[in-house]
């Protein structure tokens, strides 16, 4: 890849339709017990040499929700700025700001991470994209009854997602 993203994590701005669907993402995922839920937190990728991925980020990515599993993190002293530890799944809200390119060449470097499942939502047309894989999606839209992601066995309906 001969050029680079500029990725401003720190400068990210959302949206109405983002921040929508980014609250009712959250709210319907934190119904499964086996997981925690946390946005907009900073993943350290200061292990990471990112230039392959095309992207230029300083030492951290963002995803909009980050999924653990249940347990993962014990409150103790100080408060973290960035955490090490790499999630299950990434999820992408994408936002008028944002490509879909950008988003995907995120993807690359999260599966490089560990990252076992990302998802790429777009509220603007009801619909999400999983990957299990970086270059494997399938897509679900409010044709579909509920998002199955069989990496992570979440079942999900979509319009607990984008019912507003």
């Amino acid at each position: 890849m001969s050029e680079l993203l500029e990725i401003e994590e720190e400068s990210k701005k959302g949206s109405l339709y983002h921040g929508l669907t980014q609250g009712l993402l959250i709210t319907a995922l934190s119904q499964n017990d086996k997981f925690t839920v946390i946005p907009e937190l900073s993943l350290d990728i200061s292990q990471l040499d990112l230039k392959p991925f095309g992207i230029k980020a300083k030492d951290r990515l963002i995803p909009d929700i980050s999924i653990y599993p249940k347990g993962q993190f014990k409150k103790k002293g100080r408060d973290l700025l960035k955490v090490s530890e790499i999630p299950l799944l990434a999820i992408e809200v994408i936002s008028p700001e944002q490509g879909t390119n950008e988003i995907l060449a995120k993807f690359e470097a999260y599966f490089t991470l560990g990252i076992k499942s990302c998802w790429l939502v777009d509220p603007l047309v009801d619909v999400v994209h999983v990957y299990p894989e970086p270059y494997q999606h399938r897509t679900y839209d409010m044709n579909d009854t509920e998002i199955f992601d069989e990496v992570m066995d979440i079942h999900l309906p979509i319009r607990d997602i984008f019912a507003w």
